[in-house]
């Protein structure tokens, strides 16, 4: 196999002894494969350090080398690079002098990332280098903050955290600041609401049971647990949350639905949507972290390949026609169908969602939410929509006829819609509207894409490894000859690191992106079933989500493991 011409960087670090010819040569081909620069493939892998890169990179380029550690956040210019260019070009404002902005980088050849800082800040842009692990602490402590950082409340700042309780039935405007005299329960509530954010959690379960009470929250999809504070205070946690979600805490009988906004600063606001369930032993309460910055993360940093992500770009530009988004409940559908509307928010377009509930707020759309009781149900939110003027519509889920109905109406009259469904597959996702009575025809013909998607946790860069896997074990997990032939395939230390959790840090996600084409309209008009509609993805070139799944095992994003988790029926 003929060798890959090596970078400067690559060349000087063999010279010096930090690694060798064939080393080298692997790392290159590695970082081409996982889409990444040689610095940082190199040091997430630990087989340069970050330090030694800087210091080789400073006197190859001419350009100073800078602790990162050293800066003062409080100076930074926060406004100067937006979050989502600091995310795709991983550059950091360091500090500003006049018209000159400094910015961190840790690869120097990477001159697009500062062209386009200079383009969007119009400002003179100079780099300076970083270390690379330091960067990227630095971006996440950077990113994660607003006026305060959550890490750097402490158990003495809990009691001083403003609660605002909102009701969503009373009038606009109305917000109700809760009291109670039991402090012990106050700060051990908070306690619970700063962990689970702090340490990137979904949900919060708090669960009483005869003899026990425990708290339990899911990180990455998986629950564990947080706290099992005593049985005897479980009436007077569930009444404190009861008071700070604005519910009526003398009904103990039917659920209820609320939602706390918790202020950590004048600017930074966490909102919780909150459920009651009566159980057996009392109320099961469960609160859901509704995280804005999840609806700007940007499509790069969801997990599509590079074919799957031009499809949804690709769609998203269609000035009519329909996006299906299917999946089980936290597969992050939510998450995708806000990444389209963000990147389609311009002040040309007219976008309305109808969503059950509205879980994040976007500015520039003009969302409503959905309620049963009072009339509001989607085909309802669907009709006024169609008399607003709309470019775009998001429908929360299709559920029944009326719903399906309405929106193909709309998908072929002019107006983009995107909506979600339950399905397993995308294929599946198409017989499950057949069978809720839509026309095939009409079906076939406003139908643009379907993604099916789930969430497998992403291996931890500090503590992952390689496995040594025979190939036939491969081959029958699913991976092709050509796959399987040479494959790195990671896992996990059993109790990972102090980085992690279990060996796994944060999720990404696995997708099955199918492009409704011409063959599988003829099939969709003949009510075809998903097993004839999936073998016609395949003809067509589509991956299934066992083939995405696989795919990222081999890119090294996440374990085996994982992906038969997510991906096995």
């Amino acid at each position: 196999m003929a060798e890959i011409p090596l970078s400067g960087l690559a060349r000087k670090l063999i010279a010096d002894g930090l690694i060798d010819q064939e080393a080298a040569q692997d790392a290159v081909k590695s970082a081409q494969k996982e889409r990444v620069a040689f610095t940082s493939y190199v040091v997430q892998n630990g087989l340069v350090s970050s330090y030694s890169i800087a210091k080789i990179n400073s006197e190859l380029f001419g350009i100073p080398l800078f602790n990162i550690e050293a800066l003062d956040h409080e100076h930074i210019p926060r406004t100067a690079i937006s979050e989502k260019l600091i995310r795709s070009n991983r550059c950091f404002p360091l500090f500003k002098r006049g018209n000159r902005l400094f910015v961190g980088v840790s690869d120097p050849t990477n001159e697009k990332a500062i062209e386009e800082v200079r383009f969007h800040s119009g400002l003179n842009v100079e780099a300076i280098l970083v270390e690379e692990d330091k960067l990227t602490a630095a971006i996440d402590k950077f990113l994660d903050s607003s006026d305060q950082d959550l890490g750097d409340l402490d158990d003495e700042e809990l009691d001083g955290l403003d609660v605002e309780a909102v009701d969503e039935d009373a009038d606009e405007g109305a917000v109700t600041t809760d009291a109670t005299d039991d402090a012990p329960v106050v700060k051990f509530v908070n306690k619970m609401l700063l962990s689970a954010i702090k340490l990137g959690a979904s949900d919060l379960h708090f669960e009483p049971y005869e003899k026990s009470y425990r708290v339990r929250f899911r990180i990455d999809g998986v629950m564990q647990v947080a706290a099992q504070p005593p049985i005897g205070l479980a009436p007077k946690i569930s009444s404190r949350l009861k008071i700070m979600s604005s519910m009526d805490i003398s009904e103990r009988r039917k659920p209820q639905d609320g939602r706390i906004k918790m202020k950590l600063s004048k600017t930074k606001a966490i909102d919780f949507r909150v459920n009651t369930l009566p159980t057996l032993w009392g109320e099961k309460i469960v609160l859901r972290i509704l995280d804005p910055s999840s609806a700007k993360m940007g499509i790069d940093a969801l997990g599509y390949e590079e074919d799957q992500k031009a499809m949804y770009l690709e769609a998203l530009e269609q000035p009519q026609g329909m996006i299906l988004v299917t999946g089980p409940t936290g597969s992050g559908k939510t998450v995708s169908l806000y990444t389209g509307l963000n990147i389609l928010n311009t002040i040309e377009r007219n976008i309305s969602t109808a969503e059950d509930p509205v879980e994040i707020n976007l500015e520039g759309i003009n969302q409503v939410n959905v309620n049963p009781k009072q009339g509001m149900d989607f085909s309802q939110a669907l009709r006024a929509f169609l008399r607003q003027d709309p470019d775009i519509i998001m429908v929360g889920e299709i559920r029944d006829l009326e719903t399906a109905n309405i929106a193909i109406k709309a998908a072929q009259t002019g107006h983009m819609v995107m909506s979600t469904l339950h399905t397993n597959s995308a294929a599946e996702t198409l017989t499950r509207m057949l069978n809720m009575g839509v026309a095939s025809f009409n079906l076939a013909t406003s139908v643009n894409l379907i993604i099916a998607q789930r969430l497998a946790r992403r291996l931890c860069p500090n503590c992952k490894k390689k496995l040594d896997i025979p190939k036939e074990a491969l081959l029958q997990q699913g991976f092709s000859e050509e796959q399987a032939e040479g494959a790195a395939i990671y896992g996990h230390e059993p109790k990972g690191c102090d980085k992690c959790n279990g060996g796994y840090k944060g999720r990404v996600g696995i997708y099955e992106v199918v492009k409704i084409t011409p063959g599988m309209q003829r099939i969709i008009m003949e009510e075809g079933n998903s097993i004839q509609i999936s073998e016609q993805a395949q003809k067509e070139g589509f991956r299934n989500l066992r083939q995405s799944g696989l795919l990222k095992a081999l890119q090294g994003v996440t374990s085996l493991e994982e992906v038969n988790r997510v991906t096995l029926d």
